[in-house]
């Protein structure tokens, strides 16, 4: 099942009027706002993804026209990144693997629909591109166990964990004020339910700047997978439905390209994808003021 949010306004960032939607079998959107108030929070407990999956499709209103897609979760509690999690991506940059999951966020503020404008901030001169595996929580974990880990996921979807390298490492402090500016958190198109992705650690993902593909890689060399990482993360918080899990991202950043790092320019596209989870495209623009 693929769900997703919608509004019916002009391009851009803009939020706040998404209406609940989702995809039937022939791709057509239909309007779930008359089962749901919101892709968030308790519906996506199990219970209530089950009765989703139970609406027969032909009963919902379609969707006309070309809707701006939103983010895939609304109301995101906690945007909780992993870095450093693919093998290939460490021996890319040159790193040790990390002996625990590596952990930072991104300030839900970041969070904007699959396919709006990416805005290069303001004194921005290295703001990358990473392709991620997203994970959404369903039912609340903490304190659970590796084996059953993955009952607690509502669904998966594509992120763009957009980030800005001088902020990130070369300023003090933490990675947050890298990872966290305005458009910075692309997310979706869907939420694919488990029963239609399979195995999350087998799922190709890939990226393009301009038609040029940067990334191309699959979820199999995470070093830490998704069973263990909700594992791992309950320990220290409860997950809640609706948080999000931004997996990590393989080998291809702009930070790590050779002779030289490559970075966003303003009038580029963005292009990336995983398998079964969609396609994003994103505009790039500068922020002049």
């Amino acid at each position: 099942m693929k769900l997703l949010r919608y509004e019916m306004s002009a391009s851009g960032a803009s939020g706040g009027n998404e209406k609940p939607g989702m995809l039937d079998d022939t791709g057509v959107l239909r309007d779930l706002s008359g089962v749901v108030n919101d892709i968030a929070g308790e519906t996506l407990l199990p219970e209530n993804i089950e009765r989703l999956r139970n609406t027969d499709p032909a009963t919902l209103p379609e969707v006309e026209g070309n809707p701006r897609l939103g983010p895939c979760v609304g109301q995101v509690g906690k945007f909780i990144c992993i870095g450093l999690n693919y093998s290939d991506h460490a021996k890319e940059a040159g790193l040790d693997v990390p002996p625990e999951p590596k952990i930072f966020t991104k300030y839900t503020s970041a969070i904007c629909g699959a396919n709006d404008d990416v805005i290069i901030p303001r004194n921005s001169v290295k703001t990358d591109w990473e392709v991620e595996l997203g994970v959404v929580i369903g039912k609340p974990a903490k304190y659970v166990d590796e084996k059953s880990a993955l009952d607690h996921v509502a669904g998966y979807c594509v992120i763009n964990d957009i980030s800005e390298r001088e902020f990130q490492i070369e300023r003090s402090g933490q990675w947050v004020k890298g990872k966290s500016c305005d458009t910075f958190g692309p997310t979706g198109p869907w939420l694919v339910t488990p029963d239609e992705v399979g195995d999350p650690q087998n799922l190709d993902l890939w990226l393009e700047v301009d038609g040029k593909r940067y990334q191309d890689g699959n979820t199999r060399t995470m070093i830490y997978g998704v069973a263990h990482l909700i594992h791992y993360l309950s320990q220290f918080f409860t997950l809640h439905s609706g948080d999000i899990i931004s997996t990590g991202t393989p080998p291809g950043v702009g930070l790590g390209q050779k002779p030289e790092p490559i970075y966003l320019r303003a009038g580029q596209t963005m292009h990336l994808g995983i398998e079964k989870l969609g396609v994003q495209t994103q505009s790039v623009l500068a922020e002049y003021f």
